[in-house]
Order: structure tokens, then sequence, then C-alpha cells
């Protein structure tokens, strides 16, 4: 059973067309937060092998948080999202070089452009040593080739319940497309970043 409901119909967003309802059976996951999440779910809905996503909140203190709570700062959480991939189409080492060199910048210490806070820290909550041995390789790699000018501050902490967001933050900026008829602000502005810059922002 789905926990949401919405199916995007908007033809305006680049989503892909193998985006589900639920989780599929032999989808894998990974649990990525980089600002925002309405931004970073965004990002990953558009990768061809990205099967589901999930918006919500993990890392904190506290259980069953609400988007009110976590914007104090107070608990702990951090806003994430959850990616669920077909690893026969893409790999993780491919989610995690896109989180690292275009989906959001991971040198921005507890914040993401004006979005500051804990809340909104650069984290990957691995699943396994698998997960994070990778994500500390491809870390290194891109430290190395000195894509971003700063080094990357993004944590790696083990994984915790992980707590979904309201509905309406669950791929807000398709619904926000569909009901108003062009793309939300934020959208535009990241193509613009995007286009002004060959790697991240």
């Amino acid at each position: 059973m789905s926990l949401f409901s919405f199916i995007p119909t908007s033809k305006g967003m680049d989503v892909a067309d193998t985006i589900k309802t639920e989780i599929p059976d032999n989808a894998e996951v990974l649990t990525l937060a980089g600002g925002c999440f309405w931004c970073l779910e965004s990002e990953f809905r558009s990768k061809d092998g990205v099967v589901y996503t999930l918006s919500g909140y993990t890392g904190g203190q506290t259980d069953n948080p609400t988007y009110q709570d976590i914007t104090t700062g107070k608990t702990g959480h951090a806003e994430a999202t959850e990616i669920y991939y077909d690893p026969s189409i893409i790999s993780a080492r491919e989610i995690l070089e896109y989180f690292f060199k275009i989906a959001h910048d991971p040198t921005q210490l507890n914040g993401q452009g004006v979005d500051i806070g804990t809340q909104y820290r650069s984290a990957v909550f691995y699943q396994n040593d698998e997960q994070k041995q990778l994500t500390q390789t491809i870390i290194d790699e891109v430290d190395a080739s000195k894509a971003w000018k700063k080094p990357i501050v993004t944590t790696l902490e083990p994984a915790q319940e992980f707590f979904p967001a309201e509905e309406y933050h669950q791929q807000y900026y398709e619904k926000y497309e569909e009901e108003n008829g062009r793309p939300h602000i934020r959208v535009l502005l990241k193509k613009k970043k995007k286009a002004l810059s060959k790697v991240g922002f």
C-alpha cells in the first residue's frame, strides 16, 4: 500500500516514467540529506533507475517529529530523502557521485543556500559498512579532484528510524507546478546556478 497517493501528471517536470507509487520489492535504498528535502527529492526523481522517493526526518532524538518540531533545530533531525533505486539500472556509486557533485553543495556546513541550521546539514545515513565505505571513498575522490573550492563537510551517520514527512511535503515541486502551471522559483534558480557552473553550484 502506498504511503502517499499523489501521482505526478505535470509535463513540465523532468520526472522519470519509472517512478512508482510504492516501493518495488527489488529496490535498494540510500538515505541522503542536503538542505531542504524538496530540492533533494526533486533532483533524484529525475534520475533513470530511481524508482521511489520518500522525504522525511532522521538522525534526531525525538520520536514522530513534525515539520514544526524539526524547524526549531532542537530535535537533531535532518530533512532527508530515502532514494530507492533499481541496481540493475543505476548503482549506489552513481547516485552518491551525483549527490556530491551535482545535487547539492557538500561543502556548506549546517545549511544549504538560504536554509540554515543542523536540520539542513549534508549527511549520508548509511545502512551498512559497505555504504559507509563507498561514501567515504567518493568523498575522498571528489575532494582530491578539487571539484569544489572547499573540502566536503558531509557527515556519515548510521541509519536511524526514518519518519516520513507530512504528505504535502512529498513531491512538493511536482505538486506546486501541477497546481500553479509553472515551476517553483527554487527549481528555476537551481537550474540557472547549474548552468553557470561545471560542478554543483
